[in-house]
């Protein structure tokens, strides 16, 4: 059972005066495989810094603090090592790769993960079947990578990599942002799979409770200044929702 261990993680960003500004300031969190975990705070609270800094973005710099994951130093290994370790960042902008159709870039990117390239005959099947599940066109497998898409079709593209690759930590930074209320309904669903299985630990990061009434959240986390305020369960989200973050604003100093 897969464990990703977050602890007194502190991170830094350089700020305009070439200064590093303190963003996150001692986060700890314990994910575990089968768990969802729901971040939820203002903007400007350090959630998608969390998101990016686990999965090893240039532009962050870890001051002080430990990732693991299974007890493995994640902050040790290079981006690509992270990947492979089982690491997975659905992106809240996902990019476009120009060049690199779809199918490429999801067979390359399974045979990193898996260690040997799938039989193209089994993939092609297992990655026909995926895509039905999310309701794409199965002519996208021959577009390049985002390039063009919309932002649904971006999103359920995120999740067709999230079912493929089976990482052992989801980390979903505002999937919900940008979708309308079928695209929403059809990448939750496929979220939900991936977390039927029990082998996947998510983190999920987003500002609006909507997309948890179709993801339902184990534990619910606010995030305010870089650190977690509060933690409980679904009905916290409610409460969010109903009363918005101002009682927690003060609570970290």
């Amino acid at each position: 059972m897969a464990t990703l261990e977050i602890r007194d993680l502190h991170v830094s960003v350089e700020a305009d005066n070439a200064q590093q500004r303190q963003i996150l300031a001692g986060v700890n969190l314990t994910i575990k495989a089968g768990e969802t975990h729901a971040i939820m705070g203002p903007n400007g609270s350090g959630k998608s810094t969390l998101a990016y800094s686990i999965a090893g973005h240039p532009k962050y710099t870890v001051t002080s603090g430990q990732v693991l994951l299974d007890g493995e130093d994640v902050l040790a290994m290079s981006v690509d090592e992270r990947a492979r370790a089982g690491v997975f960042l659905a992106m809240q902008y996902p990019v476009e790769v120009p060049g690199v159709t779809v199918s490429n870039f999801l067979r390359s990117a399974a045979t990193a993960v898996r260690g040997e390239a799938p039989a193209l005959r089994h993939w092609v099947k297992e990655q026909k079947e995926a895509m039905a599940k999310l309701e794409m066109d199965p002519a996208f497998a021959n577009r390049n990578v985002n390039e063009g898409f919309s932002g649904g079709e971006k999103k359920r593209h995120e999740i067709l990599q999230l079912e493929l690759l089976k990482p052992k930590i989801a980390i979903l930074d505002e999937t919900d942002s940008g979708l309308d209320i079928d695209a929403l309904r059809v990448v939750s669903e496929g979220v939900n799979r991936v977390h039927a299985a029990g082998e996947t630990a998510t983190l999920l990061i987003t500002h609006y409770t909507r997309i948890l009434r179709y993801i339902q959240p184990d534990f619910v986390h606010v995030f305010v200044k870089g650190r977690i305020v509060e933690e409980g369960g679904k009905e916290l989200a409610d409460e969010l929702e109903a009363n918005g973050y101002e009682k927690y604003v003060g609570v970290a100093v």
